[in-house]
C-alpha cells in the first residue's frame, strides 16, 4: 500500500510472493531484507507493474491488506483509499471472491475518510448479491483533516494528512512566537549582520569548502569571474556568490513578510527567484546548463544515507502547489517554520540546492512569527540530518521541532 500512497521510503523488509519461495529472509545492507514467502502469485487481473516491480493492483491490495495495517499505517491507508474513485474498482473482486467480511471493513474505511457514496455502494451491492455484510471501521478515530472528494492524488492527500498530524506536536514543542516586530529596519539589519555566519554554515552543511575570507570577498564585491580564473572555475566561490545573491532576494522576501504579507504567498511567488540567484553564477561560468534554471526537477533524486526516497517528477508538480497552499492557510507561525522546512526537503523539488532553499524558506517563515533569523550550525549537521530523517522515514517530527527550537532559543549551538 505504501507505493500507492506515494511513500517510497525504503522498508525494513520486502515480502515477495512466489510458488517456489523458500520462506526465509535474504539479508541486505542497512538492516533491510527480502522475505520470499511460498504463496501463489495473484491472478493477472490483480497484478500491475510499478517502476519495474510486479505488485498487487490497488484494488487487489486493499482487499489483501490485513486489518492491523489500517491502525499501524493510517496515513498510508487513507491516502491509498482516497485514490479509489468508484466502488466498482473493488466490488468486482469482492463479489467474485465472496469477501463479505473484507467488504464490511472496506466500507467502514471508505466512510471514515468521507467517501460515503463508495461505502454505501459496497454495502448495498454485496447485500443485493446475497451476502451478509457488517460494516466495521478499521481505523482508530477520524482523520486529522477531511479529504476532498475531488483530490485523488495520493501524494497530495498523504502530505496533507502528515501536515495536520504533525502540527499538533510542533505546537507542543516549538517556542511560542513573539509576534511580528514593529521595527522592520532593525530586524532586517540583524539579517544583514548574520549573513556571513549563515552563509558559512549553510554552504558547509552542503559540503562546500568556504572560508570567512571568501564569503566576505564575495559580499564586498571583490569577486571577478571575468578576470580572475579561480573565481570563474572554483566551485566553492561560485556557490558562495550564488548564496550571496540568493540571500539578498530572501531578505527582500522577509521584508514583505514583515510588512504583513502572507508568508506562504510570498514564498510561493519568490522561491523561484531565490533558486535562480543561487545557481546563476554557475550558469554564467558554464558549469551548469541554462536549462537547469527552468524549474522543478525533471527526473528522480536520491538523498545520500537516507531511506527516504523523494517523490517522482510528476508528483513534485502535484505537491508543490498543495504545499504552498498549506503554508498560506496555516495560522500558526511555529507550524509554518517547522513543517515548511520539513515538507520542502521531503518533496526535494530540485536536483540540487534543496537544503539551502529549505533553510531560506524556514527563515522567511520565522519572520512571519517575529522569530529571529536562525542559523543551523555545521557542527550540528548530524543532529540536523538525523532529525529530518526521523521525520521523513518514521513520521516523528518531535526531534526536528525540538532541534530547531533549541537553536532558536540559543541552546543548540
Amino acid at each position: 500500500m505504501t507505493l500507492f500512497a506515494g511513500d517510497w521510503t525504503v522498508p525494513k523488509q520486502v515480502i515477495v510472493r512466489s510458488p517456489k519461495g523458500g520462506n526465509k529472509p535474504l539479508s541486505l545492507p542497512y538492516e533491510t531484507s527480502i522475505f520470499d514467502v511460498r504463496l501463489a502469485t495473484p491472478p493477472p487481473l490483480d497484478i500491475e507493474t510499478n517502476s519495474g516491480m510486479r505488485v498487487f493492483s490497488l484494488p487487489a491490495g486493499l482487499i489483501a491488506t490485513s486489518p492491523t495495517h489500517f491502525t499501524a499505517q493510517p496515513i498510508v491507508m487513507r491516502a491509498a483509499l482516497a485514490a479509489i474513485t468508484d466502488a466498482s474498482e473493488v466490488l468486482v473482486r469482492l463479489l467474485e471472491g465472496g469477501h463479505s467480511t473484507i467488504a464490511g471493513r472496506l466500507a467502514g474505511a471508505f466512510r471514515n475518510i468521507g467517501r460515503t457514496t463508495i461505502a454505501d455502494s459496497i454495502i448495498e451491492t454485496m447485500r443485493a448479491a446475497g451476502y451478509t455484510v457488517n460494516e466495521v471501521d478499521p481505523f482508530k478515530g477520524l482523520p486529522h483533516v477531511a479529504l476532498s472528494s475531488r483530490e485523488t492524488s495520493p501524494y497530495v492527500n498523504r502530505v496533507t494528512m502528515i501536515w495536520q498530524k504533525m502540527r499538533e506536536d510542533v505546537l507542543e514543542y516549538f517556542p511560542v512566537p513573539p509576534g511580528r516586530p514593529t521595527d522592520k529596519s532593525t530586524y532586517l539589519q540583524h539579517v544583514d549582520d548574520v549573513y556571513a555566519i549563515d552563509a558559512y554554515n549553510s554552504l558547509s552543511i552542503e559540503g562546500y569548502r568556504v572560508s570567512a575570507e571568501l564569503i566576505e570577498r564575495v559580499r564586498s564585491g571583490d569577486w571577478n569571474p571575468d578576470s580572475i580564473e579561480t573565481d570563474r572555475n572554483q566551485r566553492d566561490a561560485l556557490a558562495a556568490r550564488g548564496y550571496w545573491q540568493a540571500f539578498q532576494r530572501v531578505k527582500n522576501s522577509v521584508g514583505k513578510v514583515l510588512s504583513n504579507e502572507n508568508a506562504g504567498t510570498v514564498a510561493n511567488a519568490d522561491h523561484g527567484a531565490w533558486y535562480r540567484e543561487l545557481f546563476g553564477p554557475s550558469i554564467t561560468a558554464g558549469l551548469l546548463r541554462p536549462a537547469d534554471l527552468a524549474g522543478y526537477r525533471s527526473g528522480p533524486v536520491f538523498i545520500r544515507r537516507s531511506t527516504h526516497v523523494p517523490p517522482n517528477r510528476d508528483a513534485v508538480r502535484e505537491l508543490m502547489p498543495a504545499f504552498f497552499e498549506l503554508l498560506e492557510k496555516e495560522a500558526e507561525p511555529a507550524v509554518r517554520v517547522v513543517m515548511g522546512h520539513f515538507i520542502f526537503v521531503y518533496i526535494h523539488p530540485y536536483f540540487d540546492g534543496n537544503g539551502r532553499m529549505g533553510r531560506f524558506l524556514m527563515n522567511v517563515m520565522l519572520a512571519s512569527g517575529g522569530y529571529p533569523w536562525t542559523v543551523i550550525p555545521v557542527t550540528r549537521r548530524n543532529d540536523y540530518m538525523g532529525t529530518l530523517e526521523k521525520a521523513s522515514a518514521e513520521g516523528d517530527i518531535v526531534p526536528f521541532a525540538k532541534f530547531l527550537g533549541q537553536l532558536l532559543m540559543g541552546d543548540g549551538k
